[in-house]
């Protein structure tokens, strides 16, 4: 008996730190720099902080605003993103609503 609720508290610690490690973060700021071969956003947050954010391949809505300039320099935007392999992987990029 003690061992199974071992084992259970052992699974459970093992999916929370699984969860936490690709959290997913927000931001709100302005895009500094767009480059569209590495597909790398340059986002300058309210705070001043910059973050290169990655635009995944398959995220073709978000590149075609990109490469249709729909979203440019010097917009303001939000962005969800996680970390993947030393990266900032955005998993939500529009611009904010308007009036």
């Amino acid at each position: 008996m003690k061992r199974k609720i071992a084992l259970i508290l052992a699974a459970l610690c093992l999916t929370f730190l699984a969860n936490t490690a690709g959290a997913e973060e927000k931001i709100s700021g302005r895009v500094k720099s767009i480059d569209l071969e590495t597909q790398t956003v340059v986002v300058t947050t309210y705070e001043g902080q910059e973050l290169a954010i990655t635009i995944s391949a398959e995220d073709t809505s978000t590149l075609n605003k990109l490469k249709e300039k729909r979203i440019k320099e010097d917009d303001d935007v939000k962005v969800r993103y996680v970390s993947k392999d030393g990266k900032n992987v955005a998993t939500y990029f529009r611009k904010p609503a308007g009036c």
